[in-house]
């Protein structure tokens, strides 16, 4: 097995990778009942060394529900009749889930709504208000 491009800066080793291979579910006819296509793949988040301090606390922080107690992350995959495109797949999600997991958000400003803005605001309410008014009165 290759090593798990994620980003350009993030490469996992294939070392850290555990594939394991069963039988899947769905199609296939007889084939199904004895090739083993779905693909486990297995990946430690707690033990990686590909990962620096802070990917791994954002990943462990982010990916928390979808990590066993052991804190591996597990992606499976029987989408195809294939094992290799099984794998590959797998491989893709695994990287795609790494890659959320790991990037560093950017923090939001607060913003403040213009000046016209405002105006435009208050003319409704007034506007608003004068309707309402006027509705009172003939009452």
């Amino acid at each position: 097995m290759e090593p798990l491009r994620v980003t350009s800066r993030l490469v996992i080793p294939p070392e850290e990778l555990a594939a394991t291979f069963s039988r899947s579910g769905g199609p296939g006819g007889q084939n199904v009942n004895k090739v083993e296509t779905r693909v486990t793949l297995r990946f430690s988040v707690t033990r990686s060394a590909a990962l620096s301090e802070a990917q791994r606390e954002r990943a462990l922080e982010r990916l928390a529900p979808r990590l066993s107690g052991g804190g591996e992350l597990i992606v499976t995959s029987q989408r195809t009749r294939r094992r290799a495109r099984n794998l590959e797949d797998a491989r893709e999600r695994l990287a795609a889930l790494l890659r959320e997991a790991t990037a560093v958000r950017k923090s939001r400003r607060p913003t403040r709504p213009t000046r016209a803005a405002v105006r435009r605001r208050l003319d409704e309410k007034q506007r608003r208000s004068q309707t309402k008014r006027g509705r009172r009165e003939l009452e």
